[in-house]
């Protein structure tokens, strides 16, 4: 969800929305007080309508009036909005992480299978975020709104002589964008923790699911995830370094020479590169990435 509602913004807008991880704080922060003083399905019905409105005042009184000056001046604009909600997140939560707290319904092992346990919650979250994958994709691929939407982007004037209000449609996208940034913190917040640092953890892994996939692709963006996904959990459960790989091809790394301090490297210490890794190979291979219908 925090994917396909920057590949919204930033593949279909073409506003590099550095902020967009901030907007998945700001729902999960959100979702913990609603939810503290009512429960946590009111949080995860009315958070993301608070942050998704909060982008369209974003959009309406910051980005529209720069949007003229480039797409320097966005990702400017954007970067100092990060810096600013991180701080009014500390002044009004602190920096200590807010006790947030899974639903006590879906708060149970719902399958064991080889002695691990996969969390009812989990489920929820996975059906959940499959059907707003298929309710976007269907927007978007099957209705009008997902043309005009489309076509603002590539023909603004002809749409706007057509009746539509262009900046409008642009501030409702971001708007959504948002929102879905805001139902993803709702949803995970509770899982990762609820802390400042939160956004700056998630914003660069972002990027490049939304760059792998394709800009502008809410399939590839979905797919992208999903390999990134199974790429970081397998890499961190194989405990394999490379002076095994070496043994097998022959070839022996002296324990007391500097090389061996990288070829001792596990396959698990280097999955947070993963990621970054799989982006390089895409972009040398498929510009455009995996969906893309236009080079990074």
């Amino acid at each position: 969800m925090l994917s396909s509602g920057l590949t919204l913004i930033f593949g279909m807008m073409g506003i590099l929305n550095f902020a967009h991880a901030s907007f998945f704080m700001i729902g999960a922060y959100l979702g913990y007080q609603i939810s503290y003083f009512t429960n946590f399905w009111i949080a995860l019905m009315l958070a993301p309508v608070l942050v998704g409105y909060f982008g369209v005042i974003i959009e309406r009184y910051g980005l529209r009036n720069i949007h003229k000056y480039g797409h320097i001046a966005e990702l400017l604009f954007t970067f100092g909005l990060f810096y600013i909600i991180e701080e009014m997140v500390q002044l009004i939560w602190g920096k200590t992480p807010v006790p947030y707290k899974v639903p006590e319904i879906l708060n149970f092992p719902l399958i064991e299978i080889s002695g691990l346990s996969y969390p009812a919650y989990s489920l929820f979250r996975l059906v959940l975020s499959i059907l707003i994958f298929v309710a976007i994709y269907r927007v978007l691929a099957k209705t009008k709104t997902g043309l005009i939407i489309k076509a603002s982007l590539t023909n603004p004037n002809m749409v706007a002589a057509l009746g539509h209000n262009v900046p409008k449609v642009f501030g409702n996208v971001f708007g959504f964008g948002c929102g879905l940034a805001g139902l993803a913190g709702v949803l995970a917040g509770n899982v990762i923790g609820t802390e400042p640092s939160m956004a700056l953890l998630l914003g660069p892994i972002v990027f490049v699911v939304v760059v792998t996939g394709g800009l502008g692709s809410i399939k590839g963006a979905l797919v992208a995830s999903i390999i990134i996904g199974l790429m970081q959990t397998l890499a961190v459960a194989l405990e394999v370094d490379f002076n095994s790989f070496l043994n097998l091809l022959g070839f022996e790394v002296d324990k007391d020479t500097t090389l061996n301090y990288f070829t001792s490297l596990t396959i698990s210490q280097l999955s947070p590169i993963v990621p970054y890794l799989l982006l390089i190979l895409v972009l040398i291979a498929r510009p455009r990435g995996l969906f893309g219908k236009r080079d990074v």
